[in-house]
């Protein structure tokens, strides 16, 4: 390389240097604005969703309580107007009319129910899985012991139509319960679930012998074989010298 050459070579190496540092310096700059453009986004959509939701508990929290009040009313015509119109008030309403089912008014407790099997019965319908699961979680939270047997007894028909695979265990759980072992009985019979019929076998090998047949009944009705257990409706209800089919 030429004396000139190398002159320009190194004079020109400084701006070069210059040139890469500011490059890298805008690269770094525009990294975090659109990082920040990012946390801002994120923050105002975090927001809207929560403010959302607030508005959307509010709205629940407002017609809750408008449908009992009408289920409370003294009017009959009103108490009608609002258990026909329930069902969209959906899951937030379920616990609170369970409530009222027990009421000392016993149309108000009649139309608390009616309420609530409206709800159940209008998430039933297409599209709305949601719902119907939201529903169906408040309904199993009214299954203990702490709730009135009529409720309970309630709320195992009304999974029956509704419930799925989070209801199986729950509802086998009370085939050891003598007051409400055969609506668990049923409504495991109508859940078109294959772990229903599991439930259904497993209660069987556990069942006291005055309910082994009641079990075997529904396992028939699901279409499984259960060999050595009489049909319910070939057992005499009255003194024979006939023997059970087997």
């Amino acid at each position: 390389m030429s004396m000139n050459n190398l002159k320009k070579a190194s004079l020109a190496a400084p701006a070069i240097l210059l040139l890469k540092r500011e490059a890298a310096g805008g690269v770094t700059v525009g990294t975090d604005d659109a990082k920040k453009r990012s946390r801002d986004e994120k923050r105002s959509r975090d927001e809207k969703r929560s403010g959302a939701e607030k508005r959307s508990r509010d709205e629940n929290r407002e017609a809750v309580t408008k449908l009992l009040s009408k289920i409370k009313d003294n009017s009959d015509q009103v108490r009608t107007e609002g258990w026909l119109g329930a069902g969209e008030v959906g899951a937030a309403a379920v616990k609170p009319l369970a409530k009222v089912m027990t009421d000392e008014n016993l149309e108000v407790g009649r139309a608390a129910k009616r309420a609530l099997w409206k709800i159940v019965r209008y998430t039933g319908r297409p599209n709305a899985a949601r719902e119907k699961r939201a529903v169906e979680a408040r309904l199993l939270e009214l299954l203990g012991d702490e709730q009135p047997v009529q409720v309970r007894r309630e709320v195992l028909w009304m999974l029956s139509e509704i419930g799925g695979q989070n209801s199986i265990n729950p509802i086998a759980g009370l085939l050891s319960n003598e007051q409400l072992r055969e609506d668990a009985r049923m409504s495991l019979e109508r859940i078109p679930n294959r772990g229903a019929v599991k439930a259904l076998k497993a209660g069987l090998e556990t069942a006291p012998e005055d309910f082994k047949l009641n079990i075997a009944q529904s396992l028939r009705k699901r279409g499984e074989d259960v060999p050595g257990l009489a049909c319910v409706k070939l057992v005499p209800t009255k003194k024979t010298n006939v023997k059970p089919a087997m």
